[in-house]
């Protein structure tokens, strides 16, 4: 086990972290419409919260189920500030709706790792 993994267990099992793979399909996904990608659905859950996610395996690992810290690593742990900001950040187009849906996902999957996270996340920051 990889000091990376052994992090993010033990940062679970301290904050009574839970996740749970709930399915996994083949999918294109938006950004490569080239290559087919692992997509899990994931639900993490925590202090009588609930949060559900899609999680995209890298290319290498295939259809191997992602680990805990795969997942945490990978989670928006910064405010994406607002929509200018980001487009400026990221090199993105502010006249783009493209940018502006991958904005509102950003967005949406930062507030819920608040809401899950909020009184712990320095501590999930340090998952990297």
């Amino acid at each position: 086990m990889s000091e990376f993994t052994k992090q993010a267990e033990e940062f679970a099992k301290k904050v009574g972290l839970k996740m749970k793979v709930l399915g996994f399909e083949w999918e294109y996904p938006e950004w490569d419409q080239e290559c087919r990608h692992a997509k899990f659905k994931i639900r993490f859950s925590r202090n009588g919260k609930q949060w559900t996610l899609d999680f995209y395996q890298s290319r290498m690992a295939g259809k191997k189920e992602p680990s805990i810290y795969d997942v945490l690593a990978c989670v928006q742990k910064c405010d994406p500030g607002n929509f200018e900001q980001f487009c400026w950040e990221f090199g993105y187009n502010s006249d783009s709706r493209k940018a502006e849906r991958l904005y509102e996902a950003v967005v949406d999957e930062y507030e819920n790792v608040v809401r899950l996270f909020g009184d712990v996340m320095n501590e999930l920051c340090e998952i990297q």
